[in-house]
């Protein structure tokens, strides 16, 4: 009898913990994972699990935290003689060493339907670039960013009204079942892994908290576009008055930006209508 493919799993924040769970859940146990090393969090800057580490230590499985993927660390993976590996969101540029190291491969979730959007921030660059349609990509990993052959894809529609606080966590179910639903057939060899057109390869970029400063004079759709891309991390902004003003909440109402609710600077939450101008 054929023994299960074994594999190790890498990845560190909350979207890596749930695809975890759900693989699990399917009956894919890693036989070790990897993630990143307790950071401070918190006021108190108390040392903390990553989201994956967690899990993984309440499911009774062993966990590595390398500060590096070095020799060391690629050889230490190797002892453990695993088929394949998945990563989520690990967050380290994996060495061709360790790529090499898995007959399988390394298979990758990536949140845009390759080759479209490469690289760190492919779910805010479709909502900045008001696309209707979006998907996730499981991927056979190689040196190049996000350039490898495509094992599944699935599409999902972006309704019009949808910010990344609402689409994220649809990307995170859609990712984790279309890889869990895609195993079982990859690794019996059913599925033939299809070469992405680098020829049509678009590329995102890492972005800052400058990237949320709005004009409120520009177009409509380029500031609801960017609240809707930043709204669940750097969150967007103006100034009046010299003083910065954050968005909460916003809306395109025939065919104009409306700005909803607001925190001034040094002030609490608050209707944008009592905002005082003076």
């Amino acid at each position: 009898m054929q023994r299960p493919a074994k594999f190790i799993y890498f990845g560190t924040p909350r979207v890596a913990s749930d695809t975890l769970e759900l693989l699990i859940e399917r009956g894919f146990v890693p036989e070790v994972v990897v993630t990143s090393p307790d950071a401070p969090r918190g006021r108190g800057l108390v040392l903390t699990p990553s989201p994956v580490k967690a899990l993984a230590e309440a499911r009774r499985i062993p966990v590595l935290t390398p500060e590096k993927l070095d020799t060391q660390t690629v050889l230490a993976l190797q002892a453990h003689e695993c088929d394949y590996a998945v990563v989520v969101a690990y967050g380290k540029i994996f060495p061709e060493a360790l790529i090499s190291a898995f007959p399988k491969g390394v298979l990758n979730v990536h949140y845009s339907l390759l080759p479209k959007y490469r690289g760190a921030t492919p779910l805010e660059a479709a909502l900045l670039a008001g696309d209707g349609v979006t998907g996730v990509t499981v991927q056979k990993m190689v040196k190049e960013l996000d350039a490898g052959d495509i094992i599944a894809q699935a599409a999902t529609p972006i309704a019009p009204d949808e910010t990344a606080r609402e689409l994220r966590p649809r990307l995170i179910e859609l990712g984790a079942t279309l890889l869990a639903d895609t195993l079982p057939a990859y690794l019996s060899g059913d599925i033939v892994p299809k070469a992405q057109d680098a020829s049509r390869a678009s590329h995102t970029r890492k972005f800052t908290k400058e990237d949320g400063l709005l004009a409120l004079d520009a177009p409509a759709e380029v500031n609801w576009n960017k609240y809707r891309a930043y709204a669940d991390s750097i969150g967007t902004y103006f100034f009046e008055n010299g003083k910065r003003i954050k968005i909460t909440a916003a809306s395109l109402q025939n065919g104009k930006f409306t700005i909803e609710r607001v925190i001034p600077e040094g002030k609490r939450e608050m209707a944008y209508a009592d905002l005082d101008r003076n």
